[in-house]
């Protein structure tokens, strides 16, 4: 009898998502031996890289899984038939398309059978985190992909939930600061170059907040943004935090944040060499980067911080809170 989501996602209540999700990485975890952390880590990869991968996407249109296999790779590069679903002949042809559900077919467009068939890919070297890194890294050809998955594996892992969607904005409510949008201002020191993120400006030494929960992948000087720290959230995304004028030292590269946590303090750090100060007013560089696989992109932090400042402060408004 071959295993079928339950839980439909479209036009559910809120949270319908996550439960089909979890259903899902339960029973992948439950063949393969794994956590379920550690299947969820892998679909979330899938799932950031989406926006890479062409059009034409197995996936059905209220699809659970992010997992993604080409037809060429699922049945075969040989293969005649693109879509084929008996796992004899897709072996045959070397293709890794594998039945995940029990159902007797290796069905790409089933999310529980592709999901199950990348899970395998990374299970090649057998099992132990060491020989899964190794198995990621042949499956990927990226180590990119392999520091993500540990990190996600690390985020699902230390808050036991797939919601790690909170955001917080990254300088208390109740502190002075104003910021408008600077995305693409000129800058000209270090080289002509344009400005990737928002400048919140406020006193030297108000704290400086973890908006998401994340992984603290970077921490340490840097000739342009001076003491800055970077966070990697379950997005994907890469949080840039700049020109601080110290860091909270219980943080260490590696370690889990959430949101709120502070992680340093508004500074006039930067443009210098290590321990140069004061080449500008007090504020936060804040700037946000997208995984793109080889290469990562800034964007415009500028709206989503309006929101999360927005969002916090109704949320303290409501529990009859002050401004932060």
């Amino acid at each position: 009898m071959g295993f079928a989501l339950a839980s439909q996602v479209h036009g559910q209540e809120p949270g319908a998502e996550d439960k089909a999700r979890r259903e899902l990485y339960d029973h992948v975890a439950a063949i393969t031996g794994m956590t379920w952390q550690k299947v969820a880590a892998v679909d979330q990869y899938e799932r950031s890289m989406s926006r890479l991968r062409p059009k034409e996407r197995p996936l059905g249109e209220h699809a659970v899984s992010g997992a993604y296999v080409a037809p060429e790779r699922w049945a075969g590069a040989l293969n005649p038939d693109p879509e084929d679903r008996s796992p004899l002949s897709i072996a045959l042809f070397g293709g890794i398309g594998r039945d995940g559900s029990g159902d007797g077919k290796a069905d790409r467009n089933n999310d529980v059978d592709r999901l199950y068939t990348v899970v395998r890919q990374t299970m090649l070297q057998g099992p132990g985190a060491d020989n899964m890194a190794i198995g990621l890294w042949e499956y990927y050809q990226s180590s990119r992909a392999v520091q993500r998955v540990q990190q996600f594996d690390k985020l699902y892992s230390s808050f036991g939930t797939l919601n790690l969607s909170k955001h917080v904005f990254p300088l208390p409510l109740n502190s002075v600061y104003s910021y408008r949008s600077t995305w693409g201002n000129r800058r000209g020191w270090g080289g002509v170059r344009i400005h990737e993120g928002t400048d919140i400006f406020a006193g030297q030494g108000v704290p400086v907040r973890s908006t998401c929960y994340g992984v603290v992948e970077v921490k340490g000087w840097n000739k342009f943004g001076g003491w800055r720290i970077g966070i990697r959230d379950i997005d994907n995304l890469y949080h840039y935090y700049a020109h601080l004028s110290g860091f909270d030292k219980s943080i260490r590269t590696g370690d889990v944040v959430e949101p709120g946590r502070v992680i340093g303090w508004v500074g006039s750090s930067g443009y210098g060499r290590p321990g140069t100060q004061g080449k500008f007013p007090p504020h936060l560089h804040y700037g946000v980067y997208r995984d793109r696989g080889l290469v990562e992109w800034a964007f415009d932090p500028y709206p989503m911080l309006h929101s999360w400042e927005r969002s916090e402060r109704k949320a303290l408004q409501n529990r009859g809170g002050g401004g932060g």
